[in-house]
């Protein structure tokens, strides 16, 4: 049985839940070997994960936004590299499905590769001189306007799943103008190479690897959308950001009051569980914790009822979010270390992985100053 043919929520996430519990096994060994767990996405491929948020007519599960985070939720407290490197493409093909962006047989093609094939896709746009693309550097990867559709010329970094993807969306811009597009790049065409230099303290399985673009030829068509840089609609799919990140914290805090409950040293009677300052702890983690789920799925439930008008008055409050989500999750995951103590430092225990991980969250769209300075703008709105 896969995905697509569950007949509930419940059900898909019983079988998820299910298919991902070898994650948590394998995360330890991909995290230390900086390999990527191309196990992990097999699994998924195989019950047809990547296929559930394509729209019904095109063959996918039609799933919404908040379906889509508990989902996400499930993968990433088993692993939160594997769940933040599929959750963009699950966030991608989502919106691109919503808001017809593309041309509509082009975005039939890929979606339909993608329920046959289990194909992924992801948008790359940060490069070395421009930093984060949300701070509206123009790419300096160039697209160059050709008598049978345009060549490009580029190199993108942070390119998540760089390692399996099919397909490539490209910002770039176009020779000769100021304008800037995107362009649907596939693997497959010469010119186009991985550059493997992912090597970071956290999130080290998410194969974020260097795209290499030397004279890709692409057809007319592959321009498939024109943007302009550090402008963008509000996201809810942007939302899979700080679920993963709650996913990673839900874990340690499951770790450590595990631990809490099974330690037992000679100094007391029964288990540390009943201390004091251990349950203050383990308490505050869990009303972090709590706090974040209500935010973050009361916010997706909302984006999903909403019209497209009113979701474009969510931009702040999707931010704010990702902002409170997140840091509530880093120091989640810090109470949770405090709890078992130095023995949390050990690179044999999980719970030092799970706080190299979650402080990438810091560094993924929106930013913290960013969305800060946002809420500043509304509150002085709303007074005038």
């Amino acid at each position: 049985m896969n995905l697509l043919e569950c007949h509930s929520q419940e059900e898909r996430i019983a079988l998820l839940e299910k298919h991902v519990e070898p994650f948590r096994e394998r995360a330890d060994k991909h995290d230390k070997e900086g390999t990527f767990p191309h196990e992990n996405f097999e699994t998924l491929q195989e019950i047809k994960y990547p296929a559930l948020t394509i729209p019904k007519t095109y063959g996918g599960g039609g799933i919404n936004l908040k379906e889509m985070l508990e989902l996400q939720e499930v993968i990433a407290k088993a692993d939160g590299a594997t769940a933040l490197s599929i959750g963009w493409h699950m966030g991608i093909v989502m919106q691109l499905g919503e808001n017809n962006a593309w041309n509509e047989e082009t975005y039939r093609e890929v979606a339909e590769d993608i329920v046959a094939n289990g194909s992924l896709l992801n948008n790359t746009a940060s490069e070395p001189a421009t930093g984060s693309p949300t701070r509206g550097g123009r790419p300096e990867t160039t697209a160059v306007k050709t008598d049978n559709g345009w060549t490009i010329t580029g190199r993108k970094t942070f390119t998540t799943l760089a390692p399996i993807l099919r397909y490539f969306v490209v910002s770039a811009g176009i020779e000769g103008t100021d304008k800037v597009g995107n362009f649907l790049v596939r693997r497959e065409l010469p010119g186009v190479s991985i550059n493997y230099t992912w090597n970071m303290l956290g999130m080290r399985a998410t194969g974020s690897e260097d795209l290499i673009l030397e004279n890709v030829e692409l057809r007319e068509e592959d321009f498939v959308q024109e943007i302009v840089p550090g402008s963008k609609e509000p996201a809810g799919w942007l939302l899979h950001v700080p679920v993963c990140y709650l996913g990673i914290a839900e874990a340690a805090l499951d770790y450590s009051a595990r631990y809490a409950q099974d330690y037992s040293p000679n100094s007391i009677k029964g288990t540390i569980s009943e201390l004091p300052n251990v349950k203050q702890k383990i308490g505050e983690a869990e009303l972090l914790l709590l706090r974040s789920r209500h935010f973050l799925y009361s916010v997706s439930a909302k984006w999903d009822r909403s019209s497209r008008e009113e979701r474009m008055d969510m931009r702040t409050e999707l931010a704010a979010v990702k902002h409170s989500v997140v840091n509530d999750a880093l120091e989640a995951v810090d109470l949770s270390m405090r709890v078992v103590g130095a023995k949390s430092l050990s690179l044999e225990n999980p719970l030092q992985r799970h706080y190299r991980d979650v402080r990438a969250g810091l560094h993924n769209p929106p930013m913290d100053d960013m969305t800060i300075m946002q809420l500043a703008t509304d509150a002085y709105t709303r007074n005038q």
